[in-house]
């Protein structure tokens, strides 16, 4: 199941990331992929935030992976770009963040595809530019590859409705 959107500003990118907010569960993953740029980050904290994340939220871009707690559920932040090889991911860990209680977020999934855990939705930003309008936009397509990714964006689309 595929899901497309348009994000004509950050005020629309909040207000769907409030909907992203609205329809994942705990045991959830998603890979955000985009260009450089593309909203990956801005997108993935105006979720966090409307999850329960208070205080700042850094980009996990020179740490990998910022974690953070609401209630019981553990909530991470990964961010790949600076991978060379996809073989980092299996040194690095990780594979033990992944739990019943915890929903992850990894940018630049694509550079460790192969070793990731199940991905529940791919979420990919796209931009695109807008002459007439003198502005650009962006596009957000997520494609669920789990029942449960199906699941929650059924209720994705309900609440986008």
């Amino acid at each position: 199941m595929q899901y497309l959107t348009a994000l004509v500003d950050l005020n629309a990118t909040l207000n769907f990331a409030q909907q992203i907010a609205k329809s994942i569960v705990p045991d959830f993953v998603v890979a955000v992929s985009g260009d450089l740029g593309a909203g990956k980050t801005t997108l993935v904290r105006g979720v966090l935030y409307d999850l329960g994340v208070t205080g700042n939220v850094k980009s996990p871009t020179y740490t990998i992976v910022e974690p953070y707690s609401v209630g019981n559920v553990d909530i991470y932040h990964f961010d790949l770009y600076r991978f060379n090889a996809g073989e980092e991911w299996l040194d690095s860990g990780f594979d033990e963040y992944f739990t019943k209680n915890s929903i992850c977020f990894i940018e630049w999934a694509e550079k460790a595809y192969q070793y990731l855990p199940s991905i529940d939705w791919w979420l990919k930003i796209i931009a695109v530019s807008d002459a007439e309008a003198a502005k650009d936009q962006r596009s957000v397509q997520i494609t669920s590859l789990s029942d449960k990714g199906t699941e929650c964006l059924s209720q994705l689309i309900k609440h986008a409705d």
